[in-house]
């Protein structure tokens, strides 16, 4: 599969009125580099593995290759090979009134009381809504990224 252009900005989210009533989708994921210039992770999003190289974020945009690996292949990589601690959160999808999809991440573990949303978008000057629980945007602090949260969780943070 050939690589694609993400654009996707992030935010904090700032309350729970987003809350939809199912359960979410599980997601564990690991990184084998955090290089500034690339990430390579692996991810168990419920049941299906990922496989995935992101190149080096320049404001939004991100080139990026992500292709589906057998499950026990990316729990024995996640298990075996990736930096600690792993990332563990729960997506769930909130299709805003304008049509566009959020993706609402609750992150568990070492990086729990982190909730943050991300929209993708087809260019960074795309117009979205903005609903009431958006919050602050932190697309371009590095520290937001699930790459530095395995290296710097957010519980760490006030120390």
């Amino acid at each position: 599969m050939p690589a694609k252009m993400e654009i996707e900005k992030k935010f904090l989210v700032v309350s729970d009125s987003w809350k939809p009533g199912d359960g979410g989708t599980p997601y564990r994921q690991g990184y084998l580099s955090t290089d500034k210039e690339r990430t390579v992770r692996v991810r168990l999003e419920g049941q299906t593995g990922k496989f995935t190289i992101k190149g080096k974020k320049v404001g939004a945009s991100a080139l990026e290759y992500d292709h589906e690996i057998p499950t026990d292949e990316a729990a024995e990589i996640l298990d075996k090979f990736c930096i600690r601690p792993i990332v563990e959160k729960t997506r769930y999808k909130v299709v805003a009134k304008d049509g566009h999809v959020w993706d609402i991440d609750v992150f568990h573990g070492a990086n729990n009381g982190l909730v943050v949303a991300e929209i993708e978008l087809s260019s960074e000057r795309e117009a979205f809504e903005r609903p009431e629980w958006l919050g602050s945007e932190v697309t371009t602090d590095s520290r937001y990224s699930n790459a530095r949260l395995s290296e710097e969780p957010f519980s760490t943070w006030g120390k």
